[in-house]
């Protein structure tokens, strides 16, 4: 395994445009989600940690909020800032979240999507501290892929295990249920919210879908022999030219209190 495969802040540099184009969006049931339960409005302030294209802030910034984006991978950045620069209440800056670069309690909401697993969580606990005004909110979302609902999502995990170069390593499952989140939240409640999601793909967003992947190969013989199989994998499920990817969407939100 290379060097840049292991390192989380190199390791999309060449999956950008595919993430922005193939990754399941977010659903403004997010949103709706969060005003009742943490009181978000317009007027708020949102720090999106791990902006990446920008699939998260998208949909607060047509809540109406301000959205900062915070991105260490260039390429990230530039398609996050393609994706959302005809909105005037987006930003876009280099940070991370251990050093997010943005002010003491400047923010209302910290938020993170599908990044979370790739922090470093005692220092992105301490630096969310920091950024968040008193009373402010730290939310961290996963569109959780369903492996084995179906025939075909189960041969989909299958594949990806078979061609995957460090799937097992890097999969977010590990952090992304409660027990790995409670210390992160400390002495405050963590509480969760869980909707459905789903991709209805033709092959080549199937296609696309797959290459998002930091952990899929895009060369090499592994590649050559994944993509001589992929055709026979999407057309065994494929019913009038699409298969389903399906996703709880897990909201993790609370006070980050000592």
């Amino acid at each position: 395994m290379t060097e840049k495969l292991r390192d989380p802040l190199v390791r999309f540099s060449d999956r950008a445009q595919d993430y922005a184009k193939y990754r399941p969006h977010y659903s403004h049931s997010v949103v709706h989600a969060l005003q009742n339960a943490c009181g978000l409005k317009p007027q708020h302030i949102v720090a999106d940690v791990g902006c990446g294209p920008g699939l998260l802030a998208e949909i607060f910034l047509e809540n109406g909020n301000q959205v900062i984006g915070v991105e260490p991978n260039r390429e990230m950045r530039i398609a996050g800032e393609a994706y959302l620069g005809g909105y005037s209440n987006f930003s876009m800056v280099d940070g991370s979240a251990e050093v997010t670069t943005l002010k003491d309690a400047s923010v209302d909401f910290v938020v993170a999507g599908q990044a979370y697993h790739w922090f470093n969580p005692p220092e992105a606990r301490a630096e969310f501290a920091r950024i968040l005004k008193p009373g402010g909110w730290t939310v961290l979302v996963w569109n959780d892929r369903n492996t084995h609902a179906t025939g075909f999502l189960r041969a989909y995990e299958a594949f990806i295990r078979t061609y995957g170069i460090d799937y097992e390593q890097v999969a977010h499952k590990y952090v992304a249920h409660p027990d790995a989140l409670r210390g992160f939240f400390g002495s405050s409640e963590m509480h969760l919210i869980t909707q459905q999601n789903e991709q209805r793909l033709d092959y080549d967003g199937l296609c696309g879908r797959l290459l998002s992947s930091s952990y899929i190969p895009k060369s090499g013989e592994r590649y050559d022999a994944m993509m001589r199989e992929l055709p026979q994998l999407f057309s065994s499920h494929a019913v009038n030219g699409r298969v389903v990817l399906s996703y709880d969407t897990n909201i993790y939100y609370g006070h980050l209190e000592p």
